[in-house]
């Protein structure tokens, strides 16, 4: 028999700092590792530095989308699946903080949750929370998808889909991209908008949140609702 590879032994040593220690690991290593599972027969530390070099972070490495994950050279569908199901048990494990109760009361397990489902992508997004008369979660559906700056929220839609759910309340939810959370005159006036459409309609906008990175802003707590 051959000597075992030097990869090999390297992922042993590996796994026995992942068991005794976790938080040691740098995420470079995290990375290989999980790699190393998807690519058993291969040296995955260069992939795995490679990767957080184009997308910048652990966060946004995980966050990334499959078809930007597709054109690094090395990442077939088994390494991209095994990124993505950290990304899903993750935001599981976030969103069962708060699933189950009233979202008002759990407030913070949500922005926990919205902050790392929507902080990291490139993309800016429009998500609508809708709540029942106890203020917990029905249905989260994405509402609009836009380029890297502008995102369309349609009045008509928001409203539309409330009433077929049964909501008593919503909340809004979009990403900045750039960063900064500061909402802008478009974010002001169609929040507005929609405030007053579900009010003649007996629905309450509790609030809009904006993500951007990991910090948010909260109309509610900046007096714009």
């Amino acid at each position: 028999m051959g000597d075992v590879p030097d990869h090999q032994g390297h992922r042993a040593r590996l796994r026995t700092r992942l068991l005794d220690d976790a938080d040691g690991l740098a995420d470079y290593e995290l990375v290989e590792y999980l790699l190393a599972l998807a690519i058993p027969r291969r040296d995955t530390k260069p992939l795995a530095k490679a990767l957080l070099r184009e997308f910048g972070s652990l966060a946004q490495l995980i966050a990334a989308d499959p078809e930007s994950l597709r054109r690094v050279d090395g990442m077939g569908e088994t390494a991209i699946a095994a990124l993505k199901i950290v990304q899903a048990a993750g935001l599981r494990m976030l969103k069962g903080e708060f699933r189950d109760k009233p979202l008002l009361s759990s407030w913070d397990a949500l922005l926990d949750w919205l902050r790392a489902d929507m902080g990291p992508i490139d993309v800016e997004r429009v998500r609508v929370l809708y709540l029942n008369a106890r203020n917990m979660l029905i249905r989260d559906e994405l509402a609009s998808e836009g380029s890297i700056d502008q995102s369309a929220i349609y009045v008509r839609e928001v409203i539309k889909r409330a009433l077929e759910l049964g909501a008593s309340a919503i909340i809004l939810v979009h990403n900045h991209p750039s960063g900064s959370p500061e909402p802008s005159r478009q974010d002001i006036a169609i929040t507005r908008d929609i405030a007053e459409a579900a009010a003649k309609l007996g629905i309450a906008l509790h609030d809009h949140i904006i993500i951007g990175g990991a910090d948010h802003r909260s109309f509610r707590a900046m007096g714009l609702l």
